[in-house]
């Protein structure tokens, strides 16, 4: 078994869990390690693994009506990522998982995943808690594009992840927020004046 510190650490900080269980969970993640700009998973496909970040960064996107690159969601380290209505539902992704920065990736495969639903309870607890905190993190940020401007969604987004705006490229950053790349320039420049 491969060192899953990070793992194990983010599991038991949602769940409390015996060192067997414990054991047998990380027993289910292999690892892997990817390169920038590297696709997990294409539009169309099954999503059949969940990815674990222990170093690096995954971005989940699709492309809209107006052939515009949207990003959905961004999983730094010690994060989960996967096209989760795709992992549910078992049909075809309607996003693309990217690697964007060289990325080493613990995975479980959607098959071992619902085995460890079956025998182990504490596995299921887990997982109704990632679901509860996905469900609140999308409908926040669907909210936000409702309800405040561009400046006020960079500030948000600055003050609940500022990862995302250090680390990553403007084209993410903006296409992450729904704003253009000319918009989020200008909000930038009155940041640092």
């Amino acid at each position: 078994m491969t060192n899953n510190i990070e793992l194990t650490n983010f599991i038991k900080k949602n769940i409390t869990i015996e060192d067997e269980d414990l054991k047998m969970i990380l027993s289910y993640f292999k690892t892997i390690k990817k390169s920038k700009n590297d696709i997990l998973l294409a539009t169309g496909k099954i999503s059949q693994v969940s990815y674990f970040v222990k170093k690096g960064c995954l971005r989940l996107f699709f492309i809209d009506d107006n052939g515009k690159d949207v990003t959905r969601y961004i999983a730094f380290e010690n994060q989960f990522a996967t096209a989760l209505v795709s992992f549910i539902t078992n049909e075809p992704a309607q996003e693309t998982i990217q690697v964007i920065e060289d990325s080493e990736l613990l995975y479980i495969t959607h098959d071992d995943f619902r085995h460890l639903m079956k025998i182990i309870p504490k596995w299921k607890d887990f997982y109704s808690i990632y679901l509860e905190k996905a469900y609140v993190n999308n409908s926040k940020r669907l909210m936000s594009f409702t309800i405040l401007n561009a400046s006020e969604r960079y500030n948000q987004l600055f003050k609940i992840n500022p990862n995302i705006v250090k680390r990553l490229p403007n084209k993410i950053v903006a296409s992450y927020i729904n704003i253009s790349q000319e918009t989020l320039s200008r909000i930038k420049s009155k940041v640092l004046q």
